[in-house]
């Protein structure tokens, strides 16, 4: 178990390495080449797809990866009910297509991004199944070799169409191409024969777990989807892309970091859920871990975003955002620590606790945003996702009543030595006008100071923790 999931964890960090390097450069040249107004487009219309995908599942998969042993009828069950949901929504948005294009101005361009979404949507969905049969044996890895091949079609062509000029279609073909990509490989890897089959029995041992776990991630759609789509018609598209572009940027390492370690988490955990002794310790590891990594990489994200915008060729146009950002990278680091409790509860079984906490961010940010953005317009948004973040001390002291465990202990090293590396970059970076060069030094240099600070001041060698994680 514990060679399966250091396994998963790295070859998901792998991934996200890549991806953020490729995404990198993808997004730099995309928002060079396209303007704000166009990323907006784009944004808007993903998170309708985002919609449909959280009513195509109610949670048969989490039950699915959750549960302890499976059979072939609670596989065809699922399968079954998914494709009937997938197919009957993907009908409603087609049909929906009018509406949507008069209600956010769409050109018809954005029109064709939809429909290739929708298509996409179809073909990802069919590859469920093999992805979960790979979840539930902590073969992470495997799925990470899928997500590489996709995620180089997407954004090489992406790239490519973009440069050609062809603007927001760039996006429709990159993510039709991604989605065949996608299937063909996972199915290599992973093969199952699609089969249609109903279990009654199935199917309601299955909703018992799904259906609360569905509606919580329900709540985080209309929380964070929902909120982007009435976003895009107060705000507009280029304010919408300021908005989505200081998020994009300020998130980039939760994605890569606590989406990785989570998704591992929540199938480990289940697997565990009887020793709470053995929880603890997990939890406490992780405590540790993200906030080594996170604390130093979002603060320094935060000091070098304004010279990397005056010094990247025709990207001063984001200078706007920047204020936008700042205040995202606050709520990311303060929300982390919500993240990993989350799927801690789910993994007990505990869906009703999550569920909670999820019900009142999602009436919060929806009465809280109006108001902030008929106040505060574009920053808005951006407050309310700090002032929900620190709920995190609520969720750490609920988790405390389900698992014993030190959240203080976990994180005050990092936490001391990111503080220090926080006021030697900033001295160096404002020192004289920003370069390239001088970037590059102030993040080695920054790097090497936190480094040091842990070694001979906590006596921590991160060195020998990372060798320790593969000689436990």
């Amino acid at each position: 178990m514990h060679k399966s999931i250091i396994t998963s964890v790295l070859s998901l960090f792998f991934q996200s390495g890549y991806s953020a390097l490729l995404g990198l450069a993808a997004s730099l040249v995309l928002t060079i080449l396209l303007s704000p107004t166009i990323f907006g487009m784009y944004i808007t219309v993903l998170s309708i797809i985002s919609l449909l995908n959280y009513f195509s599942d109610i949670g048969l998969a989490a039950s699915l990866i959750q549960k302890k042993e499976i059979t072939d009828d609670d596989v065809k069950t699922v399968f079954t009910t998914q494709q009937t949901l997938i197919i009957t929504l993907i009908l409603i948005g087609y049909i929906s297509t009018s509406f949507i294009k008069n209600f956010y101005r769409l050109p018809q361009e954005g029109v064709y991004l939809f429909w290739g979404l929708l298509l996409a949507f179809f073909i990802s969905s069919l590859k469920t199944i093999p992805s979960i049969f790979l979840e539930r044996k902590i073969q992470f890895q495997k799925i990470v070799v899928v997500q590489v091949i996709e995620n180089t079609v997407f954004y090489l062509l992406a790239i490519i169409l973009a440069v050609f000029n062809l603007g927001i279609m760039s996006f429709t073909y990159a993510v039709i191409a991604r989605a065949i990509v996608g299937l063909i490989a996972m199915y290599s890897i992973s093969f199952w024969t699609p089969r249609i089959g109903l279990s009654t029995k199935s199917l309601r041992q299955l909703l018992s777990f799904g259906i609360p776990f569905q509606a919580s991630s329900f709540l985080a759609l209309f929380k964070d989807d929902l909120i982007i789509l009435f976003l895009g018609k107060v705000l507009g598209f280029e304010g919408l892309g300021y908005i989505g572009w200081a998020k994009k940027w300020a998130e980039s390492p939760i994605r890569i970091i606590m989406d990785n370690i989570s998704r591992v988490l929540f199938p480990v955990i289940s697997r565990i859920q009887n020793d709470k002794v053995k929880i603890a310790k997990l939890i406490e590891k992780l405590l540790y871990y993200q906030t080594t990594l996170l604390a130093p990489t979002l603060i320094g994200l935060a000091l070098l975003m304004k010279p990397l915008v005056d010094i990247i060729p025709r990207y001063n146009k984001w200078e706007p955002a920047l204020p936008y950002f700042y205040i995202f990278v606050a709520s990311a680091f303060f929300s982390s620590y919500s993240t990993p409790f989350m799927n801690l509860f789910n993994a007990l079984g505990k869906v009703k606790i999550s569920f909670s906490f999820m019900l009142f961010w999602t009436v919060t940010t929806w009465l809280l945003t109006p108001v902030f953005t008929q106040m505060f317009g574009l920053f808005g948004f951006p407050l309310n996702q700090l002032i929900l973040s620190l709920t995190f001390i609520v969720v750490i002291y609920i988790a405390k009543k389900e698992v014993q465990f030190s959240f203080l202990n976990s994180v005050y090293k990092p936490l001391i030595s990111t503080g220090v590396m926080t006021s030697i970059t900033y001295l160096l970076i404002t020192s004289s006008s920003p370069t390239l060069s001088l970037i590059i030094f102030t993040i080695a240099f920054s790097a090497l100071v936190y480094f040091i600070i842990l070694k001979f001041i906590f006596r921590i060698d991160l060195i020998k923790e990372v060798k320790s994680i593969f000689l436990p």
